[in-house]
């Protein structure tokens, strides 16, 4: 299956900028580990919905404090974002709701 990253989580992977504040060695690996923990779903429907939106088909998997937002398409696994887990997550998730 293929993976897709938007547009929008390929600007939310410049969290890394932040890392660099304290470690610009660790921001590259750390931007490295997103990215294979992103590629990780074999199985993309083990991880579960989002709660309260089930309906939209967003699921999540957790990397450390990130999230990764993700929905599964019927040839791709397509990255919607990957946010700081301690954000409110569902504005730029939901903002039509």
């Amino acid at each position: 299956m293929k993976l897709v990253f938007t547009d929008e989580a390929r600007a939310d992977r410049r969290i890394g900028d932040h890392i660099a504040k304290d470690s610009a060695r660790r921001t590259l690996s750390f931007v490295a580990e997103i990215e294979a923990r992103c590629r990780v779903p074999a199985t993309p429907l083990a991880y579960p919905l989002v709660p309260r939106y089930e309906v939209s088909g967003i699921r999540r998997l957790v990397h450390g404090n990130y999230l990764v937002f993700y929905r599964v398409e019927e040839d791709a696994v397509t990255i919607i974002h990957v946010l700081d887990g301690a954000m409110n997550c569902e504005p730029l998730l939901f903002a039509e709701d």
